[in-house]
């Protein structure tokens, strides 16, 4: 554990001792990747019922004044400006060749009437895209970042039954939408979000409440720790990319399959096209006017072997196509699942390819994502 010293603690480190967590390093932090219950059986209690998770590690800030929608919109190739009020969505930081700095999440607190934009970025990324959006944008909005806060989330198909009666009113939050609330005379923010495909919530708070809170949350009957390891078997059978793995500056949004991040407004034709860094390469792949050397697919391997990241993947002929850049075996879908990046000629759901597995060509074939439905709230 000597190593582990060195390491930033979140506010629920004694807690974490405390459930038995196993700690392991994890962007600069001491973070638990699993319980004494394990990895799928937690995996399988967040799709069954309700599980707690310590995302304490992930940084967040606000962006306020006047010009902070306006300002926020042309670091992104996403709709800041038509935002709704408690609304959430997410956002890609590009920088100016169209690679992704960062992948992240937003609310509109309100900020055209004194309030602000509430985001959460990655917490291996959070200190550079805080210097990012500084240099770019400092001059024109009020930027100030609360990584003291805490962050959790309560997600599975009962997490709203366990979190309603700690915060009456969350019921009636939609997917991606939030709302300020009170516990203890602590100020929280909910939204309905998460990183797992089931329903659930995440909850900004007080560095000091959130001991009390995560007990509170760990006394209903439906709620059990779930680590690190754990939410990443539940992310990449929701399809969901995992910064530094799936996507990285090397990728634009495009090559990364999420066009779905890009509304209309901000693409080509649209009442605010362009203006963000990197604009004219990934409008220019979305118009299909740059070709694209590859593409990020799901995958599914059809020998029950895991297939992990950075296994080079083959055309059955044994040429080289790509490589996966996550990859397990999936607890709820029953088989070894995947995602990686092939040239767009194997790209179509149906293609067979192969993994080069310790020496070995394991058949695969492309897939549609999530490979286990989501289950997100809409009313």
């Amino acid at each position: 554990m000597s190593s582990l010293n060195d390491l930033l603690q979140t506010p629920l480190h004694a807690l974490h001792l405390e459930l038995g967590a196993r700690l392991v390093p994890f962007a600069g932090y001491a973070m638990p990747v699993q319980y004494p219950m394990g990895v799928l059986q937690e995996h399988h209690h967040t799709r069954s019922s309700a599980g707690l998770f310590d995302v304490s590690h992930m940084g967040q800030l606000t962006l306020s004044g006047p010009e902070a929608a306006a300002a926020f919109e042309s670091l992104m190739p996403v709709d800041v400006i038509g935002l709704g009020v408690n609304k959430q969505r997410y956002g890609l930081l590009l920088n100016d060749q169209g690679g992704i700095i960062d992948d992240l999440m937003f609310v509109n607190r309100d900020v055209e009437n004194g309030g602000d934009l509430f985001v959460i970025v990655n917490g291996a990324c959070k200190h550079g895209d805080l210097a990012h959006i500084v240099e770019r944008i400092g001059k024109r909005c009020t930027v100030t970042p609360q990584f003291d806060r805490a962050l959790l989330a309560l997600q599975g198909p009962l997490a709203v039954s366990a979190l309603q009666r700690l915060l009456p009113g969350v019921e009636h939050l939609v997917f991606m939408t939030g709302m300020p609330a009170t516990w203890n005379g602590a100020d929280l923010y909910v939204t309905r979000s998460g990183y797992t495909g089931e329903d659930g919530f995440e909850i900004s708070l007080p560095a000091d409440s959130a001991n009390a809170f995560a007990r509170a949350l760990l006394a209903q009957p439906e709620v059990k720790p779930i680590g690190l390891g754990a939410r990443n078997s539940l992310r990449l059978e929701a399809g969901l990319c995992l910064y530094g793995n799936d996507i990285d500056t090397t990728t634009t949004p495009v090559e990364a399959g999420l066009n779905w991040a890009m509304q209309k407004v901000r693409r080509t034709g649209g009442e605010r096209a362009g203006g963000f860094p990197g604009a004219d390469r990934v409008l220019a792949q979305l118009d299909g006017s740059e070709a694209q050397t590859r593409k990020r697919v799901g995958l599914v391997a059809l020998e029950r072997v895991p297939v992990r990241e950075h296994t080079e993947l083959q055309s059955l002929e044994g040429e080289t196509i790509g490589e996966v850049t996550s990859g397990l075996l999936g607890p709820s879908a029953d088989k070894p699942v995947a995602m990686g990046y092939v040239k767009p000629e194997f790209a179509a759901v149906g293609s067979r390819i192969q993994a080069l597995v310790r020496g070995k060509a394991v058949p695969m074939e492309v897939a549609p994502m999530p490979f286990v439905p989501n289950r997100y709230y809409r009313g």
